[in-house]
């Protein structure tokens, strides 16, 4: 996965959660909220994970690097991360 896919990947996630968090995507699928907040963490995750990538990617092109040898991180290493 290059950085356009990456980004691209980011860019669908954002609007899975926007759809999510505005109810349109759940009133659609008669997902009750249970469901809906399951989803929302696992697409948060995945977007942290997907921002970890690109990161990675990033701080390896610019040290000379193969960014392709860059790896997704697990959601529990990425989501630990301090803010």
């Amino acid at each position: 996965m290059d950085d356009q896919d990456l980004l691209q990947r980011i860019e669908a996630l954002v609007k899975e959660e926007h759809d999510l968090r505005d109810g349109s995507q759940s009133a659609d699928a008669g997902e009750d909220q249970a469901e809906v907040r399951a989803r929302l963490r696992k697409v948060e995750e995945s977007l942290d994970q997907c921002w970890d990538l690109l990161r990675q990617r990033r701080a390896k092109q610019a040290s000379g690097e193969d960014p392709d040898e860059a790896s997704t991180r697990p959601v529990n290493q990425v989501e630990g991360y301090p803010q």
